[in-house]
């Protein structure tokens, strides 16, 4: 079976949701205590074995590039000054895996973004969306990727939500397989509660056979003449296995304003430096009303 050395990030997104900061700055690049959200990422695909970060970008996305690019200048400002932990730190970063860049030529959707990068991916390839930073022992692709080395098939991480939020989700129609693993038989996107199939929702983590871009290209488009990813595995689920892990670990939603707020103040809380100031500003707040 072919090892995954790739991973997709389709961050063409105009992050119009934290507008008027996205203006100017990527919404993947929007902090989440001292890392932009897509530093984690790509931190979860290198520990998982992808060695090749693909990022499906647009405009305006020249601050994504800059960030996994060297910084000479920087380095040798840290340098001059002995700051030696700073210089290792800020090298490091583009030192994590081999960075290439695409375009997506027009905004048409998930789907579409992945469908850009198929002359790169004659292989199985990974797939994350940003938006969900997950914080887990084991990272949530390499589960994926333990399964997909045991069954085949293409693989995607699934999470169980509450039935009203499933208008929020592409959702599946599954079968128990073994423990945590499901195999899929449908997809819905983002159903109303009254007609979704489960409360299995499909999280932005995907492993995924090159034959995935040939159902992109037969599909119609969906709801906002967008190429949804959805109607493409629906359809891929037809023809060959399609796997549902329901991942371990903890899902930090960094899509919204107040997802990603409240992402901040977890991870806040987790860092034993933060921590009680965290608390702190929080008990400040509490005896102020």
């Amino acid at each position: 079976m072919s090892e995954v050395r790739k991973c997709l990030f389709p961050v063409a997104g105009l992050g119009t949701r934290f507008l008027p900061v996205t203006k100017e700055i990527p919404k993947e690049m929007l902090p989440l205590i001292d890392k932009p959200v897509i530093h984690y990422g790509v931190e979860e695909a290198v520990a998982s074995g992808c060695r090749q970060i693909i990022f499906i970008t647009g405009r305006g996305k020249r601050a994504l590039e800059d960030y996994f690019d060297r910084s000479y200048e920087l380095e040798q400002f840290l340098k001059e000054r002995n700051k030696e932990d700073l210089y290792n730190l800020i090298l490091s970063i583009s030192s994590l895996a081999d960075f290439a860049y695409v375009r997506q030529p027009e905004p048409l959707g998930l789907g579409h973004a992945i469908l850009c990068a198929e002359p790169f991916c004659s292989e199985p390839f990974a797939v994350i969306l940003t938006d969900d930073v997950i914080i887990s022992s084991k990272p949530v692709l390499r589960q994926l990727l333990d399964v997909r080395e045991k069954l085949g098939g293409s693989v995607i991480a699934l999470e169980r939500v509450p039935h009203e939020e499933t208008e929020r989700y592409g959702i599946v129609d599954a079968r128990l397989y073994s423990d945590n693993v499901y195999q899929i038989n449908d997809l819905v996107e983002k159903p109303s509660k009254d007609k979704a199939p489960s409360d299995l929702a499909i999280i932005g983590r995907y492993i995924l056979s090159p034959t995935i871009f040939a159902h992109i290209r037969n599909i119609d488009r969906g709801e906002g003449g967008e190429y949804q990813l959805t109607d493409a595995l629906r359809s891929l689920a037809r023809e060959e296995p399609l796997w549902g892990v329901v991942y371990d670990g903890d899902r930090l939603d960094c899509g919204t304003k107040m997802g990603w707020f409240k992402s901040i103040i977890k991870r806040g809380l987790q860092d034993p430096e933060l921590k009680e100031v965290v608390l702190e500003v929080l008990r400040e707040e509490e005896y102020k009303e």
